[in-house]
C-alpha cells in the first residue's frame, strides 16, 4: 500500500525519541483543500484509531485512515535533506496534478475540490 524509505523511517524514529513517544507512530492523511485539490498531512500519533490501517517498517508504524488510504495507494514517503529544503515528501502515483511545492495534489477523478489560493 504505502512504502517508507529508510531515510524517512530513521527521521520518524528520531522524532519519536525527541518527543519521548517511543511507542508512537506517524499518521499520514489526505484532506480536501489545498491549491490543487487535496493536501497531504502528517502528525505524530500516540494511539491508533479503531479503523486505521497500520503499516510497519524498520521498527516504526504508519497509521492511515480508511478515507485517505485509496488516495495514497502505492505512495512512497521519503525524507529529503539538502541545501534548499528538508522535510518529508510523498511520491504519489495517483496524483495527476500537483502544486509546485508538492504538498497539494489532485487525482484523475478531480474530486479534491481545489481552492483558489496561492501555492505554498
Amino acid at each position: 500500500m504505502i512504502t517508507i524509505t529508510d531515510n524517512a523511517a530513521a527521521k520518524v524514529k528520531n522524532l519519536l525519541v525527541e518527543k519521548e513517544a517511543p511507542n508512537g507512530a506517524l499518521r499520514v492523511f489526505v484532506a480536501g483543500g489545498g491549491c490543487s485539490g487535496y493536501q497531504y498531512g502528517m502528525a505524530l500519533a500516540q494511539e491508533q484509531e479503531e479503523d486505521d490501517l497500520i503499516i510497519e517498517k524498520e521498527g516504526i508504524r504508519l497509521f492511515v485512515d480508511p478515507e485517505s488510504a485509496p488516495l495514497l495507494k502505492g505512495a512512497e514517503i521519503d525524507y529529503v535533506e539538502d541545501i534548499m529544503k528538508s522535510g518529508f515528501t510523498i511520491f504519489n502515483p495517483n496524483a495527476v496534478k500537483s502544486c509546485a511545492c508538492g504538498s497539494s495534489f489532485d487525482t484523475a477523478d478531480s474530486s479534491g475540490q481545489g481552492q483558489a489560493k496561492a501555492c505554498c
